[in-house]
């Protein structure tokens, strides 16, 4: 399996500062998007000790499979989802402690969002309302589901689009990485097929650019990666911006 990809982030037209941080590792096949909260700057502190961790992770159990893992994996899943949820609740055990060392850190926290490709599937590990789409054949599809209040109310209640458009707590997320010691973190494994695009993003994106559109300008890209992020961040940009904006996309051939 090989694959293409490209990252980019912005900080928005509303925003002083970029709290968002995204990982790109192709020698583990490991992308991550991170959407760091909190005051004082703290949010972007979450989010970069978040993509550390995990990266870090990833490098020490690389050529090393007798290493011991700081949380023991679930006899369900397989290893390469255990290896990623494993990382990502280490990332949570880690800004959970960081949050706890000074007052300027105190309720900081982060979203993440995370796929590492492995033996033709794709696995994607995720914490909070960023998200994962697939784009194939055409068409694409939301493969994450978000850990939010306004996904809560949608499942419960039948939301009308102008509901959900004038939601008044867009932004309140029901889980997400520091909050406490543990997390727990969503995770599924999908086959991969020859063509497939992988979108992780942040809400700056999925809460300015619709699926349809995202599909557009990807397809409208026609291969090139790195200027369809930049296209979808300037989209972005143009319906508000008022966001930070990090988008990664993964191709794979």
């Amino acid at each position: 399996m090989e694959i293409r990809h490209a990252g980019r982030t912005d900080v928005g037209r509303k925003r002083t500062h970029n709290e968002d941080r995204f990982l790109v590792q192709p020698d583990d096949r490991l992308f991550v998007v991170c959407d760091g909260m909190g005051g004082h700057a703290s949010g972007e502190v979450a989010s970069q000790l978040a993509v550390d961790q995990i990266s870090g992770f990833f490098e020490s159990t690389r050529n090393n499979p007798d290493i011991t893992w700081p949380y023991k994996g679930d006899r369900r899943l397989s290893e390469a989802e255990n290896r990623l949820v494993v990382g990502v609740k280490w990332a949570n055990y880690m800004v959970f402690e960081k949050a706890g060392t000074a007052l300027q850190f105190k309720g900081m926290g982060t979203t993440c969002v995370s796929a590492h490709f492995e033996d033709g599937d794709c696995v994607i590990a995720h914490v909070g309302d960023s998200r994962c789409y697939r784009i194939r054949d055409g068409r694409i599809e939301q493969l994450t589901e978000d850990h939010s209040l306004l996904n809560d109310y949608k499942r419960l209640a039948q939301l009308t689009p102008d509901e959900i458009k004038n939601f008044p707590h867009k932004n309140i997320i029901t889980r997400a990485l520091g909050m406490k010691p543990t997390v727990v973190v969503d995770v599924k494994r999908e086959p991969v097929t020859p063509g497939d695009i992988y979108l992780l993003c942040c809400d700056g994106l999925s809460g300015e650019v619709e699926a349809p559109d995202m599909l557009r300008i990807v397809s409208e890209a026609d291969g090139d990666l790195d200027g369809a992020c930049a296209a979808l961040i300037d989209q972005a940009n143009r319906n508000g911006g008022r966001d930070n904006i990090t988008v990664v996309l993964v191709q794979v051939a």
